[in-house]
């Protein structure tokens, strides 16, 4: 979803420690805009931080610390294969991480970075590839 459709602009909420770390790191690569993520239907009620770069979603980090990353359903399906994320119920174009595993979110954060620059769904591929093997 584009920025604009989100919502009125606000600034993002403190998440809980192991979350705030994974957003201020991703909120440092560079282009990327920080903003109050909104409960479905509310422009009120806060759920969490949102990611742009321009008016590409990056991802969302919810209060409780799950974060939802909108890579495409096929790079999400290699993803889930490899262990590196876990399917999300709602839509198949975005993965699930938990920000509890720091190193991971921010890779699968990184990889849509990747993606929003252009690079190519087998270069992304090969990148899961190689995380997974690791």
């Amino acid at each position: 979803m584009s920025r604009q459709a989100k919502g009125r602009v606000a600034p993002p909420p403190r998440l809980i420690p192991v979350a705030q770390a994974v957003a201020d790191a991703v909120g440092k690569l560079p282009a990327v805009i920080a903003q109050a993520h909104w409960e479905i239907g509310s422009q009120t009620e806060v759920n969490g931080t949102d990611f742009y770069v321009g008016e590409q979603e990056l991802g969302h980090i919810h209060l409780d610390g799950e974060a939802h990353v909108p890579i495409g359903p096929a790079l999400a399906k290699v993803l889930i294969a490899a262990g590196l994320a876990r399917r999300f119920r709602w839509s198949s174009e975005f993965v699930v991480v938990d920000t509890a595993d720091r190193d991971d979110a921010l890779w699968v954060f990184g990889l849509r970075r990747a993606q929003i620059d252009g690079a190519s769904e087998a270069t992304l591929r090969e990148q899961i590839r190689t995380r997974a093997a690791r």
